[in-house]
């Protein structure tokens, strides 16, 4: 849970200086303000930040919801999440060129929800399924 609430953050804030048309805080020896304005930060006018931001929202909200059907939901956004991410690694290294320490950490979080959420449903699976009776 605490992955997806720092991811939640993250995204809060790439999505607030979006917004804002303000330049990110970019450490690292980064070029967050290249990617953030490049032609792969939206996707069809929405930016890739407010797609995280619910992404993480999401996550956390299956996470806390108790049975199979939670864990299955967080499962299933976890790696839509990660390949998602994984995508937009690839364009920042081979498109872009440059990279966004925000997003490499994003990309770090949605690595640690995809096994954190794919253990605990490998050790709590879902039940088989009954036939229905008739």
């Amino acid at each position: 849970m605490v992955l997806a609430i720092v991811g939640v953050g993250v995204a809060a804030y790439l999505t607030y200086i979006h917004y804002e048309g303000i330049e990110p805080v970019c450490g690292l020896g980064g070029d967050c303000e290249k990617v953030q304005t490049s032609a792969w930060s939206d996707l069809g006018g929405v930016p890739v930040a407010l797609l995280g931001l619910i992404g993480y929202v999401l996550i956390l909200g299956a996470l806390a919801v108790d049975g199979e059907r939670g864990r299955l939901a967080a499962v299933v956004l976890a790696w839509g999440g990660f390949g998602f991410s994984a995508y937009l690694t690839y364009r920042e290294l081979f498109s872009i060129d440059a990279i966004c320490p925000w997003c490499v950490f994003s990309a770090l979080l949605l690595t640690g929800l995809a096994a954190t959420t794919t253990a605990r449903f490998v050790r709590d699976p879902l039940p088989p399924l009954e036939p229905h009776a008739r």
